[in-house]
């Protein structure tokens, strides 16, 4: 029974058609296992691309199988799969894909309903019904793991998973914001910077483990749960950065919601004018609609005593609800294009 054992490297420019970004370093590791009697030999190859390689996957793999061809045996390929990244096994030449959407116009206006409704929705069960917010954050919570889980065993994106797990994050952030603020005595001010902290914290954790923050580099599966934590935690510091901009600065709801959408303004401006860190000005986004949509959904439900419209919670929840279920079925969605890290 005879072993043999051969490594081949490219360079690390790989010419080919259609190459779009010039090539990348390919190392290409070959072993062979002793087959039949007959002397013949049954090859196992793996294909690891140290980085993102969009050049010609079947100049790749005619160069694979001529390599085998013309060792001494004769052999051919049984199987030949792609690392790419680092992200699993993938085809040779295929261009990975987030579970996550683009992040459009249409991204946004679905968010700012989801933190609507999680604000509506949080308030029925808090309030409403009654369970107060020990009660309301577990339930919330339960509700935001099972579809957090489900989320994760994904092999691609859905749009109406993705968007109750968002749903489910920004009902959890409200109760727990609420929790935070009143339950537990350390007020609007106390609760933020909590919540502040906790997000800068996970943000920071993860860009030293996997040193990007960036939506289109959700490319392991720690990634996500990095991101759906930091979701989290901004969903829950959005909700009380607008209790405390409604409650205690005098400017009521309206006010609230103007103050952050001039927010989200100077936002949009920086990225379409200037070369602000795109991560950067994404996740202040991502916070900044939380507190519209908090200061919206408590502008619907509250009462007219405290500078509401007085809407039943349950009423509002569910035209939010019926919204987001038509925007997410009639707005194009597409799954975020990986990038190399």
């Amino acid at each position: 029974m005879a072993l043999a054992r051969i490594r081949v490297a490219l360079p690390r420019k790989v010419a080919s058609d259609g190459d779009s970004d010039g090539a990348g370093r390919v190392r290409i590791a070959m072993k062979y296992a002793a087959g039949c009697s007959a002397g013949l030999f049954l090859p196992a190859a793996i294909l690891c691309a140290d980085s993102s390689t969009p050049a010609s996957s079947v100049a790749l793999r005619h160069l694979l199988e001529s390599s085998v061809r013309n060792s001494a045996c004769g052999i051919g390929v049984s199987k030949t799969y792609a690392r790419i990244n680092g992200e699993g096994m993938r085809s040779i030449g295929q261009k990975a894909l987030s579970k996550l959407p683009e992040v459009t116009l249409g991204f946004w206006i679905i968010k700012i309903l989801a933190t609507t409704l999680g604000e509506t929705g949080g308030d029925a069960v808090t309030m409403s019904m009654n369970f107060g917010y020990w009660i309301g954050s577990a339930i919330f919570a339960a509700v935001f793991a099972l579809a957090v889980t489900a989320q994760l065993r994904a092999k691609r994106f859905h749009p109406f998973l993705f968007w109750t797990v968002i749903v489910a994050t920004t009902t959890f952030g409200t109760t727990l914001a609420d929790l935070f603020d009143r339950s537990l005595g350390i007020g609007y001010a106390g609760g933020a910077t909590t919540l502040f902290i906790l997000l800068i914290s996970t943000l920071a954790v993860w860009h030293r483990s996997l040193g990007s923050i960036s939506v289109d580099r959700m490319t392991t599966r720690k990634a996500e749960i990095f991101y759906w934590v930091a979701v989290m935690f901004s969903q829950t510091l959005g909700t009380a950065l607008g209790d405390w901009m409604a409650d205690t600065t005098g400017l009521g709801y309206e006010g609230g919601a103007i103050v952050f959408a001039i927010g989200l303004g100077i936002v949009a401006a920086a990225y379409f004018y200037t070369r602000v860190s795109r991560t950067v000005l994404f996740w202040t986004a991502f916070i900044l609609t939380r507190p519209l949509g908090a200061t919206v959904g408590d502008l619907l439900d509250k009462p007219h005593a405290h500078g509401g419209l007085a809407l039943s919670r349950y009423t509002a929840s569910a035209v939010i609800a019926a919204f987001i279920i038509t925007c997410i079925m009639l707005v194009p969605q597409r799954a975020e294009r990986q990038k190399a890290a």
